[in-house]
């Protein structure tokens, strides 16, 4: 029979035995657009090489067709990531058109089936910066989102480990102005794919507030990201009230990097409270996007004559890491995995 005294006997030394602390999570390494610094964007190319250097979420910007179709591309413009130009046949379809305030001249996804995309192959946007990635143009075609879908599920099932996804609403006011609204087609994808749920390797990202509300309205339960970008923004991540705000309608804040580690005269300089604001409001904080080209670089880091040559990118990455970021987006994934791992160690 057990007596009290040996009851709270052990009750002390329960009490008494240190618990040990749960390991932190690693951050995420999202390849953006795939690993689109060293093969065209939005290739399924580019999104295998990022899945082969450890990339846990491929990023593909969604737009879409006349029929209606979710197509993959960072712009619904498409003359610059692809051999439009060279098509005769689509001559005529050249167009110029304002697009979220913005005059834009070339070839809109809107203007064209999913058939006649499919015609189309995939080149570098920055062939100057990026010679080497070029080499691959004229070798794919415009993916879906379903083929990306496809490939991460299928890669997961490979490797044994879970391919994310993070599918961004490109647009989506001007889409819904042509009555091609995207939130629900993304939700009818997402559902269809089994990834419905906040638990779901998949995160759903916009820099309009008004399309994630409308998402969640029609039932997406996916996890929410709002991205911010330097200068005026529809939302306010200056301030601690500011942030808590934003957390009423996301589950995570999607900041341009230098947002989180700003540029001070040609260096980097100390992080601003952006991640601590939003993990107080409990949101996770994904910053966007390294690049390691010079030219995205502060001076302080660039090596090399050429805009094009790999400056010090490490420093960028272990300042985010530093800074406590839930995740980032890079254009070389390789870089930024192995940057993490070493934070992580360390």
């Amino acid at each position: 029979m057990i007596t009290r005294r040996r009851l709270a006997a052990s009750a002390l030394a329960l009490a008494a035995t240190p618990v040990l602390a749960q390991p932190k999570p690693k951050p995420l390494v999202i390849a953006h657009r795939g690993a689109s610094g060293e093969r065209p964007e939005h290739t399924i190319m580019g999104y295998r090489l990022a899945i082969a250097e450890g990339a846990d979420f491929i990023e593909p910007d969604c737009v879409l067709t006349k029929d209606g179709h979710l197509v993959v591309r960072h712009e619904n413009e498409i003359g610059g990531t692809t051999d439009v130009a060279a098509h005769p046949e689509f001559a005529d379809r050249k167009a110029t058109k304002v697009v979220d305030g913005e005059k834009v001249t070339g070839w809109f996804t809107e203007d064209f089936t999913l058939a006649e995309l499919k015609t189309l192959r995939a080149r570098e946007r920055l062939p100057q910066l990026r010679p080497n990635s070029a080499k691959f143009d004229g070798q794919e075609p415009i993916v879906t989102l379903q083929e990306v879908f496809d490939l991460a599920k299928a890669e997961g099932a490979r490797l044994g480990r879970p391919i994310g996804t993070y599918p961004e609403m490109k647009h989506p006011a001007y889409f819904a102005g042509l009555g091609l609204p995207i939130e629900g087609r993304l939700l009818d994808a997402i559902k269809a794919n089994g990834l419905n749920s906040a638990a779901a390797p998949i995160f759903v990202q916009c820099f309009e507030v008004e399309p994630l509300k409308t998402f969640a309205r029609l039932g997406g339960r996916s996890r929410r990201v709002m991205l911010v970008s330097r200068g005026p923004a529809p939302v306010d991540v200056t301030s601690a009230a500011g942030v808590k705000a934003i957390a009423a309608f996301a589950e995570g804040l999607g900041p341009e990097w230098p947002l989180v580690v700003p540029t001070v005269g040609d260096d980097l300089g100390p992080p601003t409270s952006l991640v601590a604001d939003a993990h107080a409001a409990g949101m996770a904080v994904h910053p966007w996007t390294v690049r390691a080209e010079n030219i995205f670089l502060p001076k302080a880091l660039q090596r090399g004559k050429s805009p094009a040559d790999h400056g010090q990118v490490e420093a960028v990455y272990r300042a985010l890491f530093a800074a406590g970021v839930d995740g980032l987006f890079s254009d070389f994934p390789a870089l930024a995995v192995r940057a993490r791992d070493d934070a992580t160690r360390a």
